[in-house]
């Protein structure tokens, strides 16, 4: 059996106000040329399909159109919902609709026998049984250990516990006569990050150990990290990455698939295989002449400019004059007023993130305390769930 890999499309996603449509969908495009001449017989699409909770009806019409087209061929479709998803909408709009059609679409966890765990059979005759996990946010997390447990929402199990009985419930079912996969939109301890996850929804708290895999799966497909990369665990298990670098801590990736080879009765291996479609991402450094003669050599490739200059009016303006693809322009370290200064000048709030920007004001207000950043994640995260329509 040939299975693609993908996750972390993002549809919709800007940069720095940058609308990339294009790009997305000549990086789509590619992902469903790579299904066609792989000959593959299962998609799985591992979460965040869209950048936002409220895509625009073009990122809408892009990720439908992909999926179907994934579908041609009589290839089987599994794509679950991500933290950056609606996981209402998925469940309430896409499922029923591309149910209808053939796809396998999951918002929300779901018990074994109501459509969180099923068997596809491919079309060279083959089964697969996938235990599929969308993202579970620290709320939801007790609620769906509620419907899929049976637990009383008091008993005490840490995000990690809930999320290892939920996965042993899901993957009860596996046979040994069956590919058996388990799709998951996590932070897998370990992993390392991309550069343009959502912090809050990363962190220490959101870890789980990738020991929860069990060893009759013959493979672990994950999403929500953007940098390829396997996980030891008892199964392999892998991240396939963005296809497409979201931002600037992304310019190091290879947007890529993996291709998956499984049999029943023995492990899985997976190979990488590129996705074009995505326009490149630099940062140069260093004096104004040097970063205009690197940028001018750059192609289409979108900048981030970090000049060793001082401070002085139009000196950005002067950048993006000559340097139209540069999205960011900032002083570097050595150069930059800092906070307390004679100058009185704060730090450039371009590009960080709000746990970034409130991490600097506390360092501002000299408070070193765990609790109070760990209070304003939870904070941060409750309104994201709130836009996303999954908090509970």
């Amino acid at each position: 059996m040939k299975i693609l890999h993908t996750s972390d499309w993002h549809v919709g996603k800007v940069l720095k106000g940058r609308d990339r449509s294009d790009e997305h969908e000549a990086v789509l495009r590619s992902i469903v040329q790579a299904a066609r001449s792989e000959d593959v017989d299962l998609v799985l699409v591992a979460g965040d399909l869209f950048e936002t909770a409220a895509p625009s009806p073009k990122a809408q019409g892009l990720v439908m159109r992909a999926l179907l087209a994934l579908r041609e061929d009589g290839r089987q479709v599994v794509a679950i919902a991500g933290n950056h998803d609606n996981a209402n909408l998925v469940d309430s709009v896409y499922r029923p609709v591309l149910g209808e059609l053939g796809l396998h679409v999951l918002g929300t966890p779901k018990a074994p026998d109501s459509g969180g765990t099923f068997p596809l059979t491919t079309r060279t005759g083959e089964t697969a049984v996938v235990a599929a996990l969308p993202f579970l946010s620290q709320r939801y997390a007790v609620r769906a250990a509620e419907l899929l447990l049976h637990e009383a929402a008091e008993h005490a199990l840490d995000y990690a516990r809930r999320v290892a009985a939920i996965l042993d419930t899901l993957t009860a079912q596996f046979t040994p006569d069956s590919v058996n996969i388990v799709m998951a939109h996590a932070t897998l301890l370990g992993g390392r990050r991309g550069g343009g996850e959502r912090d809050v929804q990363t962190g220490f708290e959101y870890e789980i150990p990738s020991g929860i895999f069990p060893a009759s799966a013959h493979y672990a497909a994950l999403g929500h990290l953007h940098r390829q990369q396997e996980i030891p665990a008892p199964c392999p298990a892998y991240y396939c990455g963005s296809p497409l670098a979201v931002d600037f801590g992304e310019q190091a990736n290879e947007p890529g698939v993996l291709i998956v080879t499984a049999t029943p009765g023995r492990r899985a291996d997976a190979r990488h295989v590129d996705i074009t479609g995505g326009r490149k991402l630099r940062t140069l450094r260093g004096p104004l002449d040097q970063v205009i003669d690197e940028g001018e050599r750059a192609g289409d490739a979108y900048l981030r400019v970090i000049l060793a200059e001082k401070a002085r009016a139009g000196l950005g303006d002067l950048v993006r004059e000559k340097l139209p693809n540069a999205l960011e322009v900032q002083l570097d370290d050595a150069h930059r007023q800092r906070p307390g200064s004679r100058s009185g000048g704060r730090p450039s709030r371009a590009g960080r993130t709000p746990t970034q920007l409130f991490g600097d004001y506390l360092a501002e207000q000299d408070v070193a305390d765990e609790r109070v950043e760990r209070m304003f994640a939870e904070l941060l995260e409750g309104m994201t769930e709130g836009q996303a329509g999954t908090a509970v």
